[in-house]
């Protein structure tokens, strides 16, 4: 069985830290391009970072993250991370990965896409 699973979220202090790590089950997450995505209380899930197939390209869709946060994979463990810095209350969501393919201003996935769970991220004083 084939799944993605999310893990690291939790409640953070802004201008504090967090990990997320994004694991592969039963596929290679090397072999897909894998992004971050996020979904906000009332709003629209978005696009929030990307690294290709070959680790080549890490791609930085959503503005506000820029600086901020950092895409990194881990073949070894089979895991791509999102690490999150400089967290802001706006950044609260849930956030997930999916494969898909990475764009410079977007992650375009499709049906056969696989995605996680998802994992809470709450950044509140």
């Amino acid at each position: 069985q084939v799944q993605l699973v999310e893990s690291g979220g939790g409640l953070v202090q802004p201008g504090g830290s967090l990990r997320l790590s994004c694991a592969g089950y039963g596929l290679s997450l090397d072999a897909y391009a894998i992004g971050w995505f996020r979904q906000a209380p009332g709003k629209e899930r978005e696009g929030v970072s990307c690294v290709s197939v070959s680790d080549r390209t890490r791609y930085y869709v959503e503005e506000d993250v820029k600086g901020r946060f950092a895409i990194s994979r881990d073949n070894a463990k089979n895991t791509v991370y999102l690490h999150m810095n400089a967290l802001k209350p706006e950044d609260t969501a849930v956030y997930y990965c999916a494969t898909g393919a990475c764009l410079v201003h977007n992650i375009v996935t499709s049906d056969n896409d696989y995605w996680g769970q998802g994992t809470q991220v709450t950044v509140a004083s």
